[in-house]
């Protein structure tokens, strides 16, 4: 079942495997900001453009008392790979299972050139150090997108 979050409500609880091993959980950014985003497919052109943006934003993001979390139905060692090939500094987790994705709304049904599949949508969710959605972007395009999540960091 795939949920539909709105600004306000609890953010779901995760734990996922993520990049170099381990696990990342939301309880790691307790009374902290997150920026929670979903992205199709590792080391396609579109999600490698974001990644890149974020990585470039880290730093002003950690002034902002932000973390940032890349998530994808990618497996771990995908992850490493996009990761080290682009020299991204934030965080990558995986959800093979999908339920994270469910949990947000993100694994939907898609369309390209006529056939339907499931996939990953492109949306991101800012989490306020409460544990509440204090912002969503469905449908991200990319150009600019980064920065404009960072402006709203720093406004929470």
């Amino acid at each position: 079942m795939t949920a539909k979050l709105i600004v306000g409500a609890k953010a779901p609880n995760f734990k996922l495997l993520r990049d170099g091993g381990g696990e990342v959980s939301l309880s790691d950014y307790k009374g902290r900001k997150l920026v929670l985003y979903f992205y199709p497919k590792a080391d396609t052109s579109g999600c490698t453009a974001e990644a890149k943006d974020f990585s470039k934003l880290t730093p002003a993001f950690a002034r902002a008392g932000t973390g940032i979390l890349g998530v994808s139905a990618d497996p771990v060692a995908r992850q490493d790979k996009f990761k080290a090939k682009h020299d991204l500094t934030i965080a990558l987790g995986s959800d093979e299972s999908h339920e994270l994705l469910k949990a947000y709304g993100v694994w939907a049904k898609k369309s390209m050139y006529g056939r339907s599949y499931m996939g990953v949508l492109r949306n991101t969710y800012l989490i306020g150090p409460d544990g509440r959605i204090a912002q969503i972007w469905e449908k991200v395009k990319i150009p600019g997108h980064a920065d404009e999540v960072l402006a709203a960091a720093k406004a929470l």
